[in-house]
């Protein structure tokens, strides 16, 4: 528990320095302008606070101001529900706390948490008693909802929104910079592709033309029956041949620098695999040659390929399995040649390693050849590698698609980041809007109806007159309003207003009954008009 504590504290402190060095003037400036429209919109002059507070108290709250607003960087729900907590906040505050919290909060559980308490708040700390309405609890807790959505969820969802929808287009900007240098390291990896083609091409077409003019050019240098001028053309023409030649070579050097000198096919090739085993005897590994079948010619390809497994193989074992003993067998099958490196387990017990980066490279080589390459441990506990390569030359095969997994597969953009706050904040304009449409639409005024006010006499009980009255009175019509243009009332009763049914547009007025009570009797009941614009 400590340990997790001091995680988080360590956590937090890390990403407050870097929010500090990250801080630019113009980000210093909007913050205090931000803070300065808040203190000015809430306290003073407070064009939105409810009450405006003076001397100490102003100060108390401009110090609550200065403190929450820079807070809500480092802890934004903490910082919003605190500011729903404190009486006498204004909106200003609670909807920037809201907004920030919303942007700064990535985990959707905190989101939804953080919310509901300060829902838990706000309902907590409302003032039911000295709100307009209280009479109706369903208007109260209409208008609370609305406070709320208003000044803290739809805030809270915008920000969200916002940040979701940065954090889509940072992901798109990271996805399209790997994709562009993902896309020059393949230009690259063709280019050096076709560069070593072209190379095998020169070196087997025009290095074999030069090579027979050489020759040819040699040969005739002897004929006895030419004469001095003949034979010193000769060796010009023969000179240019091997100078011809060794430009071509550089030519080659330099298309294939990417290879390096140790992949001259001409000086590595199958039978140059008895020199590899005696140097491998020479450095003490216990190694032996084992060959086989009828010698077959080999492309210059497959011989270099050939000798690159046994390399790779005598190198594997002297590495991963040292003082182990290793046998290198080559042997040409009626179709094919077949090149195995295997190697006894570890005298020092040490366990065998996965693949490397040689043996990736070597199954490319291998493949190149137009081979099949095969690699992995022995049930005895050695490891093996043996190539099978064809005896003719083949073309270049296509590279092989990769093959994605999906345990590992990249992180996709989310293509519905933002929707949960787009809903959220539908459902709470929904709310809003359908809670005010639905006491819209109810009746805001119980009337008397004319048949009951018939049947009121004066003399009749009051309880027996409140029976035929409204059980409630008019919330949206106050009873000033509804007695200030009437007689004076009875000396000694107690009078009730209320709005009769048949009302008269020529009235130009609302027509309104009085019903005063003395002693337990109805004494009066009149009918005025309230005029409009009296």
């Amino acid at each position: 528990m400590i340990t997790a504590v001091r995680t988080r504290a360590e956590a937090l402190l890390a990403d407050t320095r870097a929010r500090l060095h990250a801080l630019t003037p113009v980000r210093v400036v909007g913050d205090a302008i931000i803070v300065l429209a808040a203190i000015l919109l809430d306290l003073w002059p407070g064009p939105w606070a409810e009450a405006k507070p003076s001397g100490w108290a102003l100060v108390a709250y401009v110090a609550v101001y200065l403190v929450l607003m820079p807070l809500r960087h480092v802890l934004p729900a903490t910082a919003m529900i605190v500011g729903a907590a404190i009486p006498g906040t204004g909106p200003a505050l609670v909807v920037v706390l809201s907004y920030t919290a919303g942007r700064r909060i990535e985990s959707w559980v905190k989101a939804v948490v953080s919310t509901t308490i300060t829902f838990v708040v706000v309902v907590l700390l409302w003032d039911w008693g000295t709100r307009p309405l209280d009479i109706e609890p369903v208007y109260g807790m209409l208008i609370l909802i609305t406070i709320f959505g208003v000044g803290v969820a739809l805030p809270f969802l915008v920000g969200r929104y916002l940040a979701q929808r940065e954090a889509l287009v940072q992901a798109m900007q990271d996805r399209e910079a790997r994709m562009h240098g993902e896309n020059r390291m393949i230009s690259r990896q063709v280019r050096l592709r076709e560069r070593s083609r072209i190379a095998q091409d020169m070196h087997d077409s025009l290095g074999h033309r030069l090579s027979l003019i050489s020759v040819h050019a040699g040969a005739l240098a002897l004929d006895p029956s030419l004469g001095d001028k003949q034979r010193e053309a000769i060796g010009v023409l023969r000179s240019a041949a091997l100078t011809g030649m060794e430009e071509l070579r550089a030519i080659i050097g330099v298309l294939r620098a990417e290879d390096g000198p140790d992949d001259d096919p001409a000086t590595r090739t199958v039978e140059s695999i008895d020199s590899l085993v005696g140097d491998a005897r020479k450095a003490g590994v216990l190694v032996s040659l084992v060959r086989g079948g009828q010698s077959h010619p080999l492309p210059s390809r497959v011989s270099h390929a050939a000798y690159r497994v046994a390399q790779e193989g005598l190198t594997n074992a002297s590495k991963h399995a040292p003082g182990a003993a290793v046998q290198v067998t080559v042997k040409y099958e009626p179709d094919a040649l077949v090149v195995e490196v295997r190697n006894n387990p570890s005298r020092n017990g040490s366990a065998a390693r996965e693949p490397g980066v040689g043996l990736i490279g070597l199954t490319e080589r291998v493949r190149v050849a137009g081979g099949i390459l095969h690699v992995g441990a022995l049930p005895s506990g050695g490891f093996r590698i043996a190539a099978v390569l064809p005896y003719e030359e083949t073309s270049l095969p296509d590279e092989p698609e990769d093959e994605q997994d999906e345990t590992e597969s990249p992180r996709r953009i989310r293509k519905w980041a933002g929707i949960g706050s787009i809903a959220g904040a539908s459902i709470v304009l929904a709310v809003i809007i359908g809670g005010f449409t639905y006491l819209g639409a109810q009746p805001v005024t119980e009337v008397v109806s004319q048949e009951n006010l018939d049947k009121i006499q004066v003399g009749q009980s009051e309880a027996d007159v409140l029976k035929l009255l409204p059980a409630g009175d008019e919330p949206l019509v106050a009873a000033g309003e509804r007695k200030s243009q009437a007689a004076p009332e009875p000396p000694g009763a107690r009078c009730v207003y209320h709005v009769t049914d048949e009302q008269s547009f020529l009235a130009k007025g609302t027509r309104v009954v009085r019903f005063c009570f003395r002693d337990g009797k109805l004494v009066e009941k009149k009918i005025h008009v309230q005029r409009n614009n009296p």
